[in-house]
């Protein structure tokens, strides 16, 4: 039986993770923050028996040693998931609060792992394609090539501190294994904006992922007056991105390389028209079907090749995507 730790168990993109785990064989352990959060993924899957999935407990990502007693197994670990980023409310000083643990987050597991679960493969890292962007200057093609270019001084900006520590956590993990020479081979799995079904068992509409909100709010009839500006104009599919995080520990090609896992291009307008298609009884409370569309007519080229080479990744539609996040916040009360 292969073994996986999972670590950010708990989070948006981890749920689903476990989810392609379970249903790929592999035996998973993942790493929660409360023994309630952990109560709660083994009561979501009442029919896997407990040798089949469990958790451990990490409070704090970001602590020295913090994963060395979570990557110790019997049987051993044969790869690791690394999700996990850590958590926080207040950005009083960005680099203590945000950019030193985002980076301690990466290279703390990885110390760990090659410290004490020499058993290990490889390890696949969530970073974002926060990493890739060039919010100054797009170019005319993204893809795995691209790095944001921001600086350590720039990143001191609350505006950018976000893309400022993907960025910088991303790189240390590729200079860990440059100079480390561990043990195991990292991938990288980088998305835009990630929609996709909520999952019940640890999200209210209060608590769901930023990128889920703008869905949220306009089932809600918060965007009825007009919609806000899109951001960035790449999406992908949820349940995309966490099949793309298990086929990296499955395809041996997959070592050592970076994944800009991409489904295409989409608009707030549009999803406000998918959301129109597919659940007309929800017209009320949507924006009014002249509301202009700022899609850009000449937005940046991206290349997914790569994700779907090697990874074998078929990208859902925006209207199937919409569509199932639409009915699993109907399903909670929206």
């Amino acid at each position: 039986m292969v073994k996986v730790l999972l670590t950010g168990g708990s989070g948006f993109i981890a749920a689903h993770i476990v989810d392609v785990l379970l249903q790929h064989g592999f035996e998973t352990v993942v790493t929660v923050r409360s023994e309630e959060k952990g109560k709660r993924i083994i009561d979501a899957h009442p029919d896997i028996p407990k040798e089949k999935l469990s958790y451990v407990i990490v409070k704090d990502v970001a602590q020295d040693g913090a994963f060395n007693e979570a990557v110790k197994s019997t049987p051993p670990f044969d790869y690791v998931l690394h999700t996990a980023s850590p958590f926080h409310y207040n950005i009083n000083d960005p680099v203590k609060d945000f950019l030193d643990p985002a980076i301690k987050g990466t290279t703390g597991i990885l110390k760990s792992i090659k410290a004490y679960a020499p058993s290990v493969k490889r390890v696949v890292i969530t970073s974002s394609f926060a990493a890739i962007l060039n919010g100054d200057k797009h170019p005319k093609l993204y893809s795995e090539q691209n790095w944001n270019p921001i600086t350590w001084e720039e990143a001191q900006d609350h505006a950018k501190v976000y893309r400022g520590s993907k960025t910088f956590a991303e790189k240390a993990a590729w200079e860990f294994v440059e100079k480390e020479r561990p043990n195991f081979d990292i991938s990288t799995i980088c998305p835009p904006l990630v929609l996709g079904p909520i999952v019940h068992y640890l999200n209210s509409l209060d608590a769901i992922n930023t990128s889920n909100q703008r869905v949220r709010d306009m089932i809600q009839g918060k965007f009825k007056d007009g919609l806000s500006p899109t951001g960035v104009f790449i999406w992908v599919d949820v349940r995309d991105v966490a099949l793309a995080h298990v086929r990296a520990i499955e395809v041996a090609e997959a070592g050592g390389k970076r994944f800009f896992v991409v489904a295409g291009y989409y608009s707030n307008k549009q999803v406000a028209d998918a959301i129109r298609e597919t659940h007309p009884q929800l017209e009320s409370k949507l924006p009014s079907t002249e509301v202009p569309d700022d899609f850009p007519s000449d937005v940046y080229e991206i290349d997914n090749s790569r994700s779907r080479e090697i990874l074998g990744l078929k990208y859902r539609a925006l209207k199937e995507t919409v569509s199932s996040t639409v009915e699993s916040m109907l399903e909670v009360g929206a």
